[in-house]
């Protein structure tokens, strides 16, 4: 199986929650298509859209946050999808990188996709696979402190909208929707 079938095989697996969803989801098949690089290759912004996997890690009601430093944001974990890498071994692998824990999936597939246009001085899109892991609301993780300043858990209802991914109040309410928050 190629590379591009193995991305078109977990974008297939996401139901789309809006009309938002359905767009991004189809410009990325329609990327992932057109035999375009997927995987970063030289940071920050080579190519200038690619592969990032995040792992919201929850508790019934409840997501951990970190204060990202380089972005300025509260933000669910995650990170780029190396050259090859399933989106799937990148959660294992940055999830031990910056929570230092194994990755305990809610559900084996991504259950979002956004693509967001960053800022900075090396702007790009990030095309980004969200996959739900399952964490302990009354423990803090051992975070990596290069990464976040902090980390913290909020109720879903009090997350911090205005500081964070733009997308992350959707992916909330998709999550609550489908009641994948164990």
């Amino acid at each position: 199986m190629t590379y591009a079938a193995i991305i078109k095989a977990e974008l297939r697996m996401i139901q789309p929650v809006d009309l938002l969803e359905y767009d991004h989801l189809d410009r990325a098949r329609r990327w992932v298509q057109s035999g375009q690089p997927l995987c970063r290759t030289a940071p920050p912004a080579t190519p200038p859209m690619h592969l990032v996997s995040y792992f919201p890690v929850v508790d019934g009601g409840h997501i951990l946050l970190g204060d990202h430093i380089s972005s300025g944001l509260w933000l669910p974990p995650g990170g780029h999808v190396e050259p090859d890498e399933h989106p799937r071994d990148t959660v294992a692998r940055e999830c031990q990188e910056e929570l230092r824990r194994p990755a305990q999936f809610l559900h084996p597939a991504p259950l979002f996709l956004t693509i967001s246009e960053t800022i900075g001085a090396n702007p790009h899109e990030d095309v980004c696979l969200w996959y739900a892991l399952k964490g302990d609301a009354d423990r803090l993780p051992d975070y990596d402190a290069r990464e976040y300043r902090t980390m913290r858990w909020f109720a879903f209802n009090d997350a911090p909208l205005e500081d964070t991914d733009p997308n992350l109040e959707r992916f909330l309410g998709k999550l609550s929707d489908q009641s994948v928050d164990a």
